[in-house]
C-alpha cells in the first residue's frame, strides 16, 4: 500500500472542496503573492519516522516553520519574549518584536490558504479578507486598550499609504526597469473598483474633519460629539460597502479578481494540493494569531521608549516603520510578480490591502473603540487626511490608462519619500490630545450614543 502524505492521514484522504484546478482558478492576488516566498519542504527524512503521530507532528513543523524563505526570522520571536522577561531595554524588545511579526504575517496567509482547500475558495476568500491584515488590527486593538488613539490612527494611515505609494510604486518601478523593452499592461477593472472604494473611504474621513472646521468654534465639545457620532455612522456605511465588495469579489464578479496563471512554470508545487490537514491548519492559525497578539503588545508598550531612544518621532515610527515591517512579506511578493510582468497580481496585493484597511479595519476599530467606551473618530487631522487624499488621487491618476512604465512607479515612490520626510520632522506624541481633535480634552468614560 502506498504511503500517505501527512495531510491525507489527518483528513482521511482528502475531503477537499473541489479539484485543485478549481481552487487555482479561485486564487486571489494575495494568495499568489504569499506563495512567492514559500519553498518546498523535503519530507524524505520525516517520512522514515515509524510512529504516525510523531511523523505528522514533524511534518507540520517543517511545513509551517521551515516552509518559508523568511524562516530565518523566527528566532526573533523567542528572543523578544526573553528580552521582555528579563527586562531588556525597550528598543531591543521593539526591534525583535517587529522582526518576529514579519514571518508570522506571511504564515497567516499560508494557513488560511491551506484551510481554503477544505472549505472551498469562497470561505477561503472570506478568511483571507478577515485575516489578511490581522497584524494591523491586533496592534490597533492593543493600542486602543492603552488609549493610544493616535498610534492607532497613525499605523492604519501608514498601512494605506505604504500600499498605495511604496508597494505599488516599487512594483511599477522595478517591473518597468526589468521589463524595459516590454509594455506592461494590467486589467483596469479591478483597479477602478478599488479606487472607487478608496474614494468613498476618503469621503468618510474628510467629512468629520470638515465638520470640525465648519462648526461653531465657540462650542468645541459639542462639535467633537457631533463629529464622533458622524464618524460612527460613516463607519457603519463603510462596513456595509466592504461587505458589498466581498459579495462582488467572491460571488458575482469573481473572474475580475482571480490571479493570473503562472505560465512560466514558476508556481510552487505545493499550490496544487494542501501540505497540512484542516485541523492542523486551524490549530496553527490560532497559535500564530496568539503569538502575533503577544508581540503586538510588546510593540505598543515600547513604541514611545523606542522613539525617545532613537530620536525618531512616534508618528514616523507608526506611519512609516510599522507598516513596512508588518507587511514586508506581502510587499516582497508583489514586487516579485512585477518582475515577472504580472502586474495584475501586484496591483491586487497593493490596492486590495489598502482597500481592506480603509474600508474594513479602520471602521471596525472605530466601532470596537465605541464598544470599549473609547472616543475614536475618523478625523485623522488635516495633515494626515491631506496626505491620504493626495495619495489616493495620485494613485487613481497613475492607473487610469491600463499600462505602466518605470516613471509611474518612480513618481509614487517620490511621493512616499516626501510624505515620510513630513512625518519624520513631525513631533506629535501619542498623548497629545485624545485623538479626536488636537488640544481638546474630553472624558473617555462610558459610551456616547451615536
Amino acid at each position: 500500500m502506498a504511503s500517505q502524505e501527512p495531510w491525507q492521514m489527518e483528513n482521511g484522504n482528502g475531503n477537499l472542496k473541489g479539484s485543485s484546478k478549481e481552487f487555482k482558478h479561485g486564487r486571489t492576488a494575495h494568495n499568489m503573492s504569499s506563495s512567492s516566498l514559500r519553498k518546498k519542504s523535503d519530507l524524505s527524512l520525516v517520512n522514515k519516522v515509524p510512529c504516525g503521530l510523531v511523523r505528522q507532528l514533524l511534518a507540520n513543523l517543517q511545513e509551517v516553520i521551515l516552509g518559508t524563505k523568511l524562516s530565518v526570522l523566527f528566532p526573533a520571536i523567542p528572543l523578544a519574549i526573553v528580552a521582555q522577561f528579563f527586562g531588556f531595554a525597550g528598543p531591543w524588545i521593539f526591534g525583535l518584536s517587529m522582526l518576529g511579526l514579519i514571518p508570522l504575517a506571511e504564515r497567516l496567509g499560508f494557513l488560511t490558504e491551506q484551510i481554503a482547500y477544505y472549505t472551498g475558495p469562497t470561505v477561503g476568500g472570506l478568511l483571507n479578507a478577515t485575516c489578511g491584515n490581522a497584524t494591523e488590527l491586533i496592534i490597533a486593538i492593543f493600542a486602543m486598550s492603552q488609549n493610544k488613539i493616535l498610534v492607532v490612527k497613525y499605523s492604519l494611515l501608514g498601512s494605506i499609504l505604504s500600499n498605495l505609494l511604496l508597494v505599488l510604486g516599487t512594483s511599477l518601478f522595478c517591473g518597468g526597469i526589468y521589463n524595459l523593452r516590454q509594455e506592461q499592461k494590467y486589467d483596469r477593472k479591478q483597479a477602478d473598483i478599488n479606487s472607487l472604494l478608496l474614494l468613498l473611504g476618503l469621503l468618510c474621513h474628510m467629512l468629520p474633519l470638515l465638520f470640525r472646521y465648519a462648526g461653531n468654534s465657540g462650542d468645541v465639545a459639542l462639535i467633537a460629539d457631533s463629529a464622533l457620532s458622524l464618524s460612527r455612522a460613516a463607519s457603519i456605511v463603510m462596513l456595509v460597502a466592504y461587505l458589498a465588495y466581498l459579495v462582488f469579489q467572491l460571488w458575482t464578479h469573481r473572474q475580475l479578481f482571480e490571479a493570473q496563471e503562472d505560465g512560466d512554470g514558476d508556481a510552487v508545487s505545493s499550490d496544487d494540493e494542501p501540505v497540512i490537514g484542516f485541523w492542523s491548519s486551524a490549530v496553527w492559525l490560532i497559535v500564530m494569531t496568539a503569538i502575533i497578539a503577544l508581540l503586538s503588545e510588546y510593540v505598543v508598550g515600547t513604541i514611545e521608549v523606542s522613539s525617545e531612544s532613537w530620536g525618531i518621532s512616534v508618528s514616523f515610527i507608526s506611519i512609516i516603520l510599522l507598516p513596512i515591517v508588518g507587511n514586508a512579506a506581502e510587499h516582497a511578493g508583489a514586487v516579485i510578480f512585477a518582475f515577472k510582468n504580472k502586474l495584475d497580481i501586484s496591483l491586487g496585493v497593493a490596492l486590495g490591502s489598502a482597500t481592506q484597511i480603509a474600508m474594513f479595519v479602520v471602521p471596525l476599530c472605530v466601532l470596537v473603540a465605541w464598544m470599549m467606551g473609547i472616543r475614536m473618530d475618523l478625523d485623522f487631522s488635516l495633515l494626515e487626511t491631506s496626505s491620504l487624499a493626495l495619495s489616493i488621487i495620485v494613485t487613481a491618476f497613475t492607473l487610469q490608462d491600463g499600462s505602466s512604465h518605470y516613471m509611474k512607479g518612480l513618481v509614487l515612490l517620490l511621493c512616499y519619500v516626501v510624505i515620510g520626510a513630513c512625518f519624520f520632522v513631525s513631533k506629535t506624541t501619542p498623548d497629545q490630545g485624545n485623538g479626536i481633535s488636537p488640544g481638546i480634552k474630553l472624558p473617555t468614560e462610558g459610551v456616547i450614543s451615536a
